[in-house]
């Protein structure tokens, strides 16, 4: 396995160019399947308050054998917890939950516009980063006119936008969007949570000229997009693959027949953040 480049967030803060989920990695085979991902090379772990694995992921973290400054260690806050005084609240019980002295990353899960509380929810991000809570900021589900609103309330730019991405759903526009702003776009479900898209045909004919599987592809697609993904797997031999991704390249006319398989409803469960909310 290639070594793991490293992207650099606009405050500073560097971040491997992919990470490992743990969405439904909770209790103790939870905490087993982190270990196995740290042991085999993931450095950023991503889970949320609502995901109730804080926990189990602080103690895959005292259990590894990697140094916690080595970590990246990413949360989010719940939707029901937007105003300023509950958002500081939970932001504390995530840490107590998990035992860590600090957050490497911490995101607003969804904006919730209906509620119009996330401006209050990102000024308390804002402040926990000060107090060394947090040492980077952002947010997930965010759409052009939400970034902008916490742009120009608060003067302070997310480091990430984590977002669904996968080659159903290639997000070209937000994307961009991000880019030209100086946020790095996360990807979740990168692989289409285990849909279809694990057996496209045109996807299979790729991997075939590349002696790499489907979700190799797939993952590589992601990190030339310039996207980092944060798949999850839970045996050591599919978490090692998912990392395998740094000794071939995609050509440019491959990226665009991936590409051409985006669709404009490809949104696997309709989660829409102008109209989804999640609390």
């Amino acid at each position: 396995m290639n070594a793991i480049p490293e992207i650099t967030l606009n405050d500073g803060l560097t971040l491997p160019a992919i990470g490992f989920g743990t969405y439904k990695l909770n209790g103790a085979a939870g905490v087993n399947t982190i270990v196995s991902a740290i042991d085999v090379g993931y450095r950023l772990l991503d889970s949320a308050f609502n995901y109730e694995n804080e926990g189990a992921l602080g103690e895959a973290v005292r259990r590894s054998s990697v140094p916690r400054e080595q970590l990246r260690i990413t949360s989010k806050l719940p939707g029901r917890h937007h105003a300023y005084d509950e958002a500081i609240t939970t932001i504390q019980e995530s840490l107590l939950r998990a035992g860590l002295d600090y957050y490497d990353l911490y995101l607003i899960h969804w904006p919730n516009p209906s509620k119009d509380l996330y401006v209050d929810a990102w000024r308390a991000l804002i402040d926990a980063k000060k107090w060394g809570l947090i040492r980077s900021i952002g947010v997930c589900n965010f759409l052009p006119e939400h970034l902008e609103r916490l742009i120009q309330e608060t003067g302070v730019t997310p480091s990430v936008n984590q977002v669904e991405l996968h080659p159903y759903f290639s997000q070209e526009k937000q994307r961009a969007w991000d880019r030209e702003h100086g946020i790095v776009t996360e990807s979740w479900s990168p692989l289409g949570r285990a849909s279809t898209l694990l057996e496209d045909s045109t996807i299979q004919q790729i991997a075939d000229s590349h002696h790499k599987s489907i979700p190799q592809i797939i993952l590589r697609w992601h990190i030339q997009l310039g996207a980092l993904p944060i798949p999850k797997a839970s045996s050591p031999a599919r978490q090692l693959e998912n990392l395998t991704l740094f000794d071939f390249s995609l050509t440019d006319e491959e990226m665009q027949t991936i590409g051409q398989l985006s669709q404009p409803n490809g949104r696997l469960q309709n989660q829409d953040p102008a109209k989804y909310e999640e609390f």
